[in-house]
C-alpha cells in the first residue's frame, strides 16, 4: 500500500481523531452537535464550489463543535485529550474505532472521525472499508482534500487488484 496515508493527507485526519477522542472523554458535557446553526452549515459545505470555500465554512463547523458554557469541557477541548490519536499511533485500533464510533454515535456527520476511521482501516490493510469511510466523509465534506486523495489512491489499489 505504498504512500498510503501521505503525511500531508494524514494531518487534518488526525487533527479529526484529537476531536473524536476530546468529544468522546466530555460526554455527557460535550460540544453542541445540536446547535441550529450546523444544519445550515452542513447545506453550505455540500455546496462550496472549492476548498478555498469549504475550508472557511468547515473552520465554522469546528469552531461550533468545540464550543461550551462548561470550562472544563472547554479546557479539555484545548488540550485536546489525545486518546483515539495515541490508540491510532500506538497500533491500538480497536480502541481507536471505538473512539471513533462513540464520536460519530454523538456526531454523524463528523467528516473528521470518519476521515480517520479511513486510516484506521488503511493500517488494517482493509482498503474497502477504508474507502467507504473516505467516502462516507466525502458524502458530507466533499471538498475534504485528503479525504479525496486518500479515496483516490484506495480505488486506484482496489482496480488493480480485481485486475
Amino acid at each position: 500500500m505504498k504512500n498510503l496515508p501521505t503525511l500531508a493527507a494524514a494531518v487534518p485526519l488526525v487533527l479529526g481523531l484529537v476531536l473524536a477522542a476530546a468529544l468522546t472523554a466530555a460526554a455527557p458535557a460535550r460540544a453542541d452537535q445540536n446547535d441550529d446553526r450546523l444544519q445550515g452549515l452542513f447545506v453550505q459545505l455540500l455546496e462550496a464550489p472549492g476548498p478555498a470555500e469549504a475550508q472557511s465554512i468547515e473552520g465554522m463547523i469546528w469552531s461550533i463543535w468545540v464550543q461550551s458554557d462548561d470550562g472544563a469541557v472547554r479546557a479539555l477541548m484545548q488540550d485536546g485529550n489525545k486518546r483515539a490519536t495515541v490508540h491510532y499511533l500506538l497500533g491500538n485500533y480497536a480502541l481507536s474505532l471505538a473512539d471513533i464510533a462513540k464520536t460519530l454515535e454523538l456526531e454523524p456527520r463528523h467528516f473528521g472521525a470518519l476521515s480517520g476511521r479511513g486510516l484506521v482501516y488503511i493500517a488494517l490493510r482493509d482498503e474497502a472499508r477504508a474507502l467507504k469511510a473516505f467516502d462516507a466523509a466525502l458524502a458530507i465534506h466533499p471538498n475534504l482534500v485528503s479525504a479525496a486523495i486518500n479515496a483516490a489512491q484506495l480505488r486506484k489499489i482496489l482496480r488493480e487488484r480485481d485486475i
